[in-house]
């Protein structure tokens, strides 16, 4: 996992910094809020809605919907598979919609995540694989979408955990995560994006109880626009703050 990590940091150091590009800077923050509810054993429902904000609070960046069915292989590997509905707002000096409109995407997603513990520390490891349907318009008059434009995206996310109190994290505990994900897209429609973006965190938590924990810190989000400007590669710097509630049922 360490090996794969730093691979995911040189590989988007050496494109952010080979291509020419402009850079368009952005303070957000992102408040989202997961559920879990078990239905048997090895079952479970996954809800999720993220409220992603630009300028920290003040203005709408995205709007995320995710629902899914978990099955447990075994005791370290959860796979899921599931739908989300994105809402796209424009943000920043150079919005993803060249017209500058807000657009919706719909999303089928499958999920493969494993943990595994070393000392005090959790690791996980979380490779996604999306089939994204983008809304797309080609002229500025256009009040409904012209188009849908569909695009493949892989992501792979490692994360790292340990408990600021003991060894373990327990109910009453507080304790602290790094996590680094990067996303790649593919396929025929896919415009300059092939990295589509990187996303970094750094978060301190408390876990209530085996029911409910939250956790918050600081955001990192670099990605780059599926379309060019004046020839030249967009690369959003976006950075500020996330908060995160778990709940399991």
């Amino acid at each position: 996992m360490r090996h794969t990590i730093f691979f995911c940091f040189i590989l988007n150091f050496g494109i952010c910094v080979a291509q020419p590009r402009l850079r368009d800077n952005n303070n957000i923050g992102w408040y989202t809020t997961t559920g879990t509810i078990q239905f048997a054993s090895k079952w479970s429902i996954h809800l999720e809605y993220q409220w992603r904000r630009d300028d920290y609070i003040t203005n709408w960046q995205q709007s995320l919907l995710r629902t899914g069915v978990n099955y447990k292989l075994h005791e370290n590997a959860i796979v899921r598979v599931g739908y989300g509905w994105i809402e796209t707002f424009p943000y920043g000096d150079y919005p993803i919609n060249s017209f500058g409109k807000q657009f919706t995407e719909h999303r089928l997603y499958q999920v493969i995540t494993t943990t595994q513990k070393i000392g005090r520390f959790d690791l996980s490891n979380r490779y996604m694989l999306e089939q994204r349907w983008l809304a797309t318009y080609t002229k500025a008059s256009s009040t409904e979408p012209d188009k849908w434009t569909y695009v493949n995206r892989l992501r792979y996310m490692g994360r790292v955990q340990t408990a600021l109190k003991g060894t373990t994290i327990a109910d009453q505990t507080p304790y602290a995560a790094i996590y680094d994900e990067v996303f790649i897209g593919f396929g025929k429609n896919l415009n300059q994006n092939v990295f589509d973006q990187n996303r970094l965190g750094v978060l301190l938590g408390w876990r209530f109880n085996k029911y409910f924990r939250i956790e918050g810190g600081y955001f990192n989000q670099i990605l780059q626009l599926p379309r060019r400007v004046n020839n030249q590669n967009v690369f959003q710097f976006n950075q500020g703050l996330i908060l995160n509630t778990f709940w399991n049922l």
